[in-house]
């Protein structure tokens, strides 16, 4: 089971300068329950912009530098190294950013978690457009902004269709 988790705004944002666009703390929250315990892919950029591997979670950074490391990280080389893994590690697989890394596994992906957020903000990298011919939206939980969340975003799942 692999799963794209993203926090996108209106026109599928989600990055600029390698970092994120908002700080959502729900959104926080809602990713570490349901990444923790699990093998989590991302980019070299997407793990500079962490700057620390996530705890609970084993830390897959796909990249092309030979010469980086990282302490208590996997460093791959390739999508297809990092999928191999992970598949060993857990069943349930995360892919948890860029761009690039996103656009390379839709096709393989199950399961789509989104935070979309109600904003339209200006950005470098942005997700796969979502084809409703391919996925099917199985659940979403929306919320208002307050005081802590500057947005009104939701959690939606999406399935891939069968």
């Amino acid at each position: 089971m692999i799963t794209l988790v993203v926090a996108m705004g209106l026109n599928g944002e989600i990055g600029a300068d390698n970092q994120l666009l908002w700080h959502l703390p729900k959104d926080l929250k809602h990713f570490k329950e349901i990444t923790s315990g699990h093998p989590v892919i991302m980019g070299r950029k997407t793990y500079e912009s962490i700057g620390k591997p996530l705890p609970n979670r084993t830390n897959i950074v796909v990249s092309r530098r030979n010469n980086w490391f990282e302490e208590g990280v996997l460093i791959v080389g390739s999508l297809k190294e990092a999928l191999k893994f992970a598949k060993k590690i857990d069943e349930y697989i995360f892919i948890i950013g860029g761009g690039d890394i996103y656009r390379q596994t839709i096709e393989a992906a199950d399961k789509l978690e989104v935070t979309l957020v109600n904003a339209t903000i200006k950005a470098e990298v942005h997700f796969p457009t979502i084809d409703e011919k391919l996925w099917t939206k199985t659940a979403e939980t929306c919320f208002e902004k307050d005081e802590k969340h500057a947005y009104e975003f939701c959690f939606q799942t999406w399935e891939r269709k069968k």
